[in-house]
Formats: C-alpha cells, structure tokens, sequence
C-alpha cells in the first residue's frame, strides 16, 4: 500500500478528513490511480431504478472522483453538479467531457464547506464508494436530503464489510452502519451490484428521537442522600449505627427515584420521622470515593417534618439522638465522612480537617 492510501486509511479510522488526508488524495488521483468503473450490474440498476424524470432532471454526484457516474447520469438525462474536494481529480475529470449533456465540476468539501454553490433541490443525490469515507454521516445526509424534490431518491453504492479484507475495512460500511443509514427513510430498495451494495432511499421520515439504555452496566458507584433535619431548637439529628460511627439519616436511591425522593423515604424508613418531598431541598452534590469506587452523596435539608424519631432499622441503627449543632466538632465518637460533608455543606467550615470531596452547590 503507498503511503497516500495509508494516510487515507488513517484518516478514514479515526472519521476525519484533515488537510493530510486532502493532500493523500490529491496525490492519488494526479499519479494516474483511480477507483473501480461503473459495472455493468450498477448501470443496470441506474437505469431501473432511478432513470432521469422526463424532460430531465438534476443530480449530485458527492465524492465523485475522475467524473464516470457524473458522465453517466448526464448522457441518461440529468444535469448533474459533481463534487469533490480533491483539485486533481477535478482536473482531470473536466478533461472528459460527458458523451451527451451537462456536468459542473465543483470543488467541495460536502463536510465542512458551505453548500451555497449547489442547487436548492435535486431529483437524484448519488454517494458512489464515496460515503464510508465521510465522518459526520447523519449531519451531511441531513443537510443534503433538504435538498431532495419530492419523489427523488438518493443512491449509496458502497463496499460492505463482509466482502472487503480486513485492512480495507474503513472503505467499507458494516451492516449496522446500512441499517442507521436506512432508519429515516420509509422506502429503501436494496441490490447486490457485483460485491458492493446498491441502495435506493426515498421519502425521508424523520422522526421523533428515541431514547434506550446500553444493557445492564457493571457497578461503577455508590449513589445516596444525607438529609439534615434539625427540631425546634436548631438541633440536628443522628444516628449511633453499629459500624461505631454517628451518621445522618439517609441512603441509597432505589430504582430511578431522585435524591429528594430517596431522602424523604429514607428518613421514614430509619427515623419515623415523615417529610414531603416539597419539603427537601437539594442543596448540593458531593463526591469522593471509598475504596476506589467513585461516591455520590446528595447534601438533602428537610425543612419541615412530623413524629417523632425512633430506631425502625435496629441492624444498622442503635438510636437516635438530636445534637447541638456546636458540640458536632467534639463528638466522642466517629462521623461518618458523607454524612461531615453534608454536615459542612448546612454549617461551612463548622467541622475542621474535612477529608478531600468535590462539592456540586445547587443553591
């Protein structure tokens, strides 16, 4: 392989045609090489299926090359705009000029390039072993589509993965990549033109977008809320818990349930104590890590609250017991560390030497 067409290859992986790649290609075509001819099969297929409309009509050949298909279409009927954003394969295509008809040559990169030099509309748009080589593939048949006349179609002819060896695989498009390109049409017509696929795509359908997850994810963190609830007097509550440490009420989010959800459920579950969730604000998100698994820890002020706290989960909680909020830097016993970040979030600086957290303010 030259190392025009390792560049190319380069390129084409990481879905970028940069100014190396521009220069690859003009470098390809100016020392004489090319691309596979029209066969016999595609002409076949451009005649049925996609013949000029009667009295003609227009076509745009993108990523045309030394101009075959362009010279094509224009000698069955279309005027066709090619385009190509390689200057030496433009030289050289104007240098054969169409049997019958009318070709414009024009030098554009259908990616980054303004389309102010097109036609506002088409009646055939054409990607000839030229589409796998674009990057952003959803955005440039989107803005090209716009501009297709009602009853036009558009025409891929592309290699597919599974008749390209494996070093050529970026030429090529897999079969996920035809099913994506085929969503948002409703008709799609597709042939076999001697190893490459043929594909005729009329009347887009766009749509609204669709939402849907990967799959089930592996554990990647612990996500929770520490809920601060404090009685008449200013006092906050917290638990003695079996692990030796005292801590806020709160836990894990269940489900796809908010912080404040989580809250306002947790408080009941492990107090007693019943708050509406229009009663919890959110006040910030704070974030660190135990052994070497990101936390997530939602820093939840409940406001107004009724009952009165008792031990409803005796295998994690001794008691309950509210505390002055100044006596909180002098506990005899351990904090756990979410519940003295949630602390600090109501009461800054309150508690000193503070573990390392990111914290996320919501207010």
């Amino acid at each position: 392989m030259s190392g025009s067409l390792k560049t190319l290859k380069g390129s084409i992986a990481m879905g970028n045609v940069t100014r190396e790649a521009q220069e690859a290609w003009d470098t390809h075509y100016g020392e004489g090489r090319t691309f596979r001819p029209l066969s016999d099969a595609e002409l076949t297929f451009l005649r049925e299926l996609v013949p000029a409309p009667p009295g003609g009509g227009h076509a745009l050949d993108v990523g045309c090359g030394l101009g075959d298909l362009a010279r094509h279409l224009a000698a069955t009927g279309y005027t066709v705009d090619a385009v190509d954003f390689a200057a030496s394969a433009l030289s050289i295509a104007e240098q054969t000029p169409p049997a019958s008809g009318t070709v414009r040559f024009v030098q554009c990169d259908i990616e980054r390039d303004p389309l102010d030099g097109l036609r506002s509309s088409y009646d055939l748009i054409a990607f000839r072993l030229s589409y796998a080589f674009i990057g952003d593939r959803t955005r440039v048949m989107h803005r090209l589509r716009e501009r297709l006349r009602p009853g036009g179609a558009v025409v891929v002819i592309t290699p597919v993965v599974a008749g390209v060896p494996a070093d050529r695989r970026a030429i090529a498009l897999d079969e996920e990549e035809i099913t994506l390109l085929s969503a948002g049409w409703h008709t799609v017509e597709r042939r076999d033109a001697e190893g490459l696929a043929f594909l005729v795509l009329r009347d887009p359908a766009p749509g609204p977008v669709a939402y849907r997850g990967k799959g089930r994810p592996s554990p990647h963190a612990l996500t929770g809320a520490g809920v601060v609830v404090t009685d008449e007097a200013g006092r906050v509550l917290l638990g003695r818990s079996l692990r030796g440490t005292w801590e806020l009420p709160g836990g894990k989010n269940d489900g796809d349930e908010s912080f404040v959800e989580a809250a306002v459920r947790e408080l009941e579950e492990e107090t007693g104590l019943r708050a509406k969730a229009a009663d919890a604000r959110l006040l910030a998100i704070l974030m660190d890590a135990v052994h070497g698994m990101p936390r997530v820890t939602a820093a939840v002020r409940v406001v107004d609250f009724c009952g009165k706290p008792a031990v409803r989960e005796p295998d994690l909680i001794h008691r309950w017991e509210w505390h002055d909020v100044a006596d909180l830097p002098a506990l005899a016993a351990a904090l756990f560390t979410p519940s003295a970040h949630v602390l600090d979030v109501v009461w800054p600086g309150l508690l000193p030497g503070l573990p390392p957290v990111h914290r996320h303010p919501l207010v």
